[in-house]
């Protein structure tokens, strides 16, 4: 609902608009969002991450750029709060004058319900805060399958204010799923985008003024569905995305084997549909780790130096799926350790074949 508007001689309060950025698992959300922290025109962004699995790897993924504006959520799904209130705590933080910030967005899970979300901002009395629209990420080269799997993905598109549709490179016939998507999201931007790499104008002001608004509407919101929620006393969540997923968690001091974990990725169920994390290979590689990314059967690995004076080195690995074994691939993951004192020369050719530069990936 609206903000309460300040009285006869009141001080208008500077809201902040909070965007709501949303897709499928590996649509590409963290990209999209990281892209934007490093394109910013100089507003500050602050950011809720509401990450799936153990480890918070989407927020680590964003924390390097955000520092003390990330607030992350962890294990939890943010679209089964009960109500606004607990929204509201952590936006609360994100919203003091004092931290400086222009916008915020909601990183949500690729299992969350966007509109529940969205409703949660709109619930919120904080003066500070205004909703500022939904941005769904759509991967056009998955996006037939994931249409299959997750037929709610039209009902997502047609409430959403801006459909990003990424990895339109990577797509059969890009031009094709371009048309479908603006046939679901009619009233809807719909913009395409390779590697997240969208104008930040389409989500927010770059040149903060006195006056802080939202640019995406939020009109499409159905009211019917508004009042329909406030009635459905009894929220049931057996029916949210992450009740069918499951997922595995590694965190390991020792290195993995580089031929072992590729054995591993070569073979891993169709089922699996995520992998991301980060990979310490020890001896084969002492100056980096390795961010990994896999979306169905696509995999890269990306070399990150290490920081400096780094107090441990780990491997923290999350794995998405459904109706995988998550006993049978947790042990497979703790068969990729491998404490080994010398490198073998050719360990890392497996790696390497799906390594690929930030900067151009």
């Amino acid at each position: 609902m609206p903000s309460r508007q300040p009285s006869a001689g009141e001080p208008a309060v500077r809201q902040i608009p909070v965007i709501v950025l949303a897709g499928f698992l590996g649509s590409g959300k963290t990209t999209l969002l990281n892209h934007l922290l490093h394109r910013s025109g100089g507003s500050r962004i602050g950011a809720v991450v509401n990450d799936f699995g153990a480890i918070e790897i989407d927020a680590m993924a964003v924390a390097g750029a955000l520092g003390d504006s990330t607030v992350s959520l962890g294990n939890g799904c943010l679209c089964c709060a009960v109500d606004g209130s607990e929204l509201d705590v952590y936006l609360e933080r994100l919203a003091q004058p004092s931290a400086g910030i222009d916008v915020i967005v909601i990183e949500a899970s690729g299992l969350a319900e966007p509109q529940e979300l969205v409703r949660m901002v709109l619930a919120s009395e904080h003066p500070r805060i205004v909703y500022g629209g939904l941005v769904e990420v759509v991967d056009a080269a998955e996006f037939d399958s994931t249409r299959e799997k997750h037929p709610e993905i039209d009902r997502h598109l047609a409430l959403a204010d801006l459909v990003v549709v990424n990895k339109v490179d990577r797509a059969a016939d890009g031009e094709r799923v371009l048309r479908v998507v603006r046939e679901l999201a009619d009233r809807a931007a719909v913009v395409s985008a390779t590697y997240g790499r969208i104008d930040p104008e389409f989500l927010f002001d770059c040149r903060p003024t006195e006056e802080r608004i939202g640019q995406l509407s939020f009109d499409d919101l159905h009211e019917d569905d508004l009042h329909e929620q406030d009635e459905d006393e009894g929220h049931d969540h057996a029916g949210h995305l992450h009740s069918a997923y499951e997922s595995v968690s590694l965190t390991s001091e020792v290195p993995l084997s580089p031929r072992r974990l590729m054995d591993f990725l070569d073979s891993r169920p169709e089922g699996l549909y995520r992998i991301k994390g980060y990979v310490d290979f020890g001896a084969h590689d002492r100056g980096n780790r390795y961010a990994v990314h896999a979306v169905g059967r696509f995999l890269r690995f990306y070399p990150e130096p290490w920081a400096r004076g780094a107090a441990e080195r780990l491997t923290q690995l999350v794995l998405i799926g459904s109706g995988i074994d998550t006993a049978a691939l947790a042990k497979e993951l703790e068969a990729c350790k491998e404490d080994a004192p010398h490198a073998d020369e050719h360990s890392m050719w497996g790696v390497l074949r799906y390594v690929q530069d930030k900067d151009s990936a």
